[in-house]
C-alpha cells in the first residue's frame, strides 16, 4: 500500500476560504477511496501545509482523483508517494 504527502504554501489571507475546501477534498477522497485526509501545517512555518493520505490501496485511481479534486484548490502542490520499507 502507498502513502501520500501533498505539501504546499498557504497565503494565510486564503486560510478561511480554504479550510472548509480541504474538508470538501476529505470527504470526495474519503467517498470514493476510503481514505480519510488529515491536514497538518509545520510547526516551524504556519504557511506550509501538508496533507497525509495513508493505506492506499488503488493507486492509479486514488492519484486520478487526488489530481483533479486537489486542482480546484487553486495551489501549487508537491505529491510524494512512499510505501512501508518493512
Amino acid at each position: 500500500m502507498t502513502n501520500y504527502f501533498v505539501y504546499y504554501r498557504v497565503d494565510p489571507a486564503r486560510l478561511d476560504f480554504l479550510r472548509p475546501e480541504i474538508e470538501k477534498l476529505f470527504e470526495k477522497v474519503q467517498k470514493h477511496s476510503g481514505v480519510r485526509g488529515r491536514w497538518m501545517h509545520r510547526r516551524d512555518d504556519p504557511s506550509t501545509y501538508m496533507e497525509v493520505y495513508e493505506d492506499v490501496k488503488d493507486a492509479a485511481a486514488f492519484e486520478a482523483l487526488l489530481e483533479r479534486e486537489g486542482a480546484k484548490l487553486g495551489l501549487q502542490r508537491k505529491l510524494e508517494r512512499f510505501v512501508n520499507a518493512a
